[in-house]
């Protein structure tokens, strides 16, 4: 075989092992390169190049952004203002979060964007009496859309951007995907308007994801956190030294003394000595009071009220003692400090509140821990705890505009004024916003690395050496002169339609990004040869990438509001395919008019 039908074959494999969707995607793209390799359509350096390709060291930093702005309550502020200013139309709600959707995922993709509004979304349907159903899928196609608005709202716009620049003709300016991906938008939410109510079904899911927005609240009740607790620290001139035991130093009325600790955190049975601290509950100019009566220093200010549940700095979590943790049997108090500056809130046992305490803890007890937020996360490795709900979940459902929001959206702004002004490249522009990111302490070095989706980037590392193998070895020019033959010479329109054909139909059952890296080569070829313009081609392919609409394993955001919403495999197509023929007009109509043929 030539080098050609070697590239073809080698294609078509890979093409078949992501439909048949048995290997994971990481695996097959590094199988691809490693054949390439093998075959010798690629030296060692072509076949690990795309690792370290400008696109792919770009797309990894958007997701470092992605997480910093979500992650800090910019998303839930966005939620939440939503919620204030929709009112309680269904038609106005669909529209508001269909533009919302749209608006996140040309900030930090797709994925992040409905993993960010999936919860507030179901719980926008059951305050409003719907299905979640009727509301999800057009988050979801409406995001796809949102992923035209700017060059950074999506991988595959970065992908022919680049190759825009390659074939001579420049990259695409950063804002330019908006000049189709407003009318994109636009006819997208009309379809969802107008269609959605009669094409999706109503159904209720059987699962649905945690509504944690009310979380606070429903803790304060369950726990009982009726007076705020202190911890009072005994100066050396206080009247209270040489007292005890711990019951007996309330003021007999509305402040209570819970328990008296030493220095070193160990509980005091006996008399009060210098430098102990008081866990005291009761109101709060109660205690004021007794701690000026009594010559003691306010050590940490209680918490009593749902509001001081859940703050910026600090947050609660709940956790159960699981059998053979090192937990059981020690004795604990409300007010308790543990590691990491956290404190017991509450213990309950079956379900029924411990009281104060001291309590000896057993297998199965609650506990309400209170703590900083950072704190919180490292319960998630304590093996003597099994966390009910994730405070990082929490955290990102309750705290609207959290601690460092603002300086997540100051970075945000100069990445896209870097992008905007076109005089830093994407990928410096990129690794300055992470950066900045960490040193600004927004994210922290491991939460950076976590957020990067390592499946993207091998997926698109890997493939690039195929892209370039489609192209050097001249599978690519005979691909093109096939289409050609099929539609004609001078016949652009026909290729712009054939090509958005093509990649649409690749693009429902492989990942778009994929699917853009095998058809962008094979476009440039095609548009080579009939003397067509590269950029309203690449565009094209772009638009018909990104339209992956009609089915659920089309892209991880589809998915995502599967269960939630109860969908089955055949109900994307329905709403999708109207919306897939405006795409379809858009690409043939509007693309020739900016970027002529």
């Amino acid at each position: 075989m030539d080098d050609a039908t070697t590239a073809l074959v080698v294609l078509a494999v890979v093409v078949g092992l992501f439909v048949w969707n048995r290997l994971p995607v990481g695996a097959v793209a590094i199988l691809a390169a490693l054949a390439l390799w093998a075959t010798g359509l690629v030296s060692t350096d072509e076949a690990v190049a795309g690792f370290g390709d400008p696109v792919v060291i770009f797309i990894a930093t958007l997701f470092v952004v992605s997480e910093a702005i979500d992650s800090t309550g910019v998303t839930t502020w966005a939620g939440r203002w939503l919620l204030d200013h929709a009112g309680t139309g269904a038609t106005r709600v669909l529209v508001a979060v269909c533009l919302l959707s749209a608006l996140l995922t040309s900030l930090i993709t797709l994925n992040g964007a409905v993993a960010a509004l999936l919860p507030l979304v179901v719980l926008i349907a059951h305050r409003l009496g719907l299905s979640p159903s009727q509301l999800l899928m057009p988050v979801a196609f409406a995001g796809s859309a949102g992923g035209m608005l700017m060059l950074m709202s999506s991988p595959v716009n970065v992908i022919v951007s680049e190759a825009a620049r390659d074939a001579g003709e420049g990259p695409f300016p950063f804002f330019s995907f908006a000049l189709v991906g407003i009318p994109l938008l636009a006819g997208t939410v009309l379809l969802c308007v107008l269609l959605g109510p009669r094409l999706l079904p109503r159904r209720v899911p059987e699962h649905s994801p945690p509504d944690l927005t009310g979380h606070a609240d429903t803790l304060e009740s369950q726990y009982q956190l009726t007076d705020g607790f202190y911890r009072l620290r005994v100066r050396s001139r206080s009247d209270l030294i040489g007292q005890g035991p711990a019951g007996s130093l309330g003021d007999g009325a509305s402040v209570r003394v819970v328990a008296v600790e030493s220095p070193d955190g160990r509980a005091v049975v006996g008399l009060v000595g210098d430098d102990d601290t008081l866990v005291v509950t009761g109101p709060a100019h109660d205690v004021t009071r007794f701690a000026v009566e009594h010559g003691l220093a306010v050590g940490m200010v209680g918490i009593g009220d749902a509001r001081d549940l859940m703050t910026r700095e600090a947050g609660v979590a709940e956790v159960v003692v699981p059998p053979r943790s090192r937990l059981v049997g020690e004795r604990v108090h409300r007010g308790m400090e543990r590691e990491n500056a956290l404190v017991i809130l509450a213990t309950q046992r079956l379900g029924k509140d411990l009281g104060d305490g001291p309590v000896e803890l057993a297998e199965g007890d609650a506990i309400l821990l209170h703590g900083r937020w950072s704190a919180l996360d490292q319960l998630n490795r304590d093996r003597d705890v099994l966390l009910v709900d994730s405070p990082d979940l929490v955290r990102r459902q309750t705290v609207p505009w959290g601690a460092r929001a603002t300086r997540a959206v100051l970075v945000l702004a100069a990445l896209v004024v870097m992008l905007g002004s076109g005089q830093v490249p994407p990928a410096i522009a990129g690794l300055v916003a992470a950066v900045s990111l960490v040193l600004l302490r927004v994210v922290g070095v491991a939460q950076a690395y976590g957020s990067v989706s390592w499946q993207t980037v091998v997926l698109v590392g890997a493939l690039i050496p195929l892209s370039t193998a489609i192209q050097t070895s001249g599978a690519a020019d005979r691909v093109a002169s096939v289409l050609i033959d099929a539609v004609g010479s001078g016949r652009p329109y026909v290729l712009l339609a054939v090509l958005f054909l093509l990649t649409a139909s690749l693009g429902q059952v492989v990942s778009n990004t994929a699917t853009v890296l095998v058809v962008v080569p094979i476009a440039l070829a095609a548009a080579e040869a009939t003397g067509t313009s590269a950029k309203p081609v690449l565009m094209v392919v772009a638009i018909a990438g990104c339209a992956a609409l009609l089915t659920p394993i089309s892209t991880p955001g589809n998915m995502m509001i599967m269960s939630p919403g109860g969908y089955r495999f055949g109900d994307y197509w329905k709403l999708g395919l109207p919306i897939m023929v405006w795409w379809f007009v858009v690409s043939l109509t509007v693309v020739p008019l900016v970027w002529r043929l």
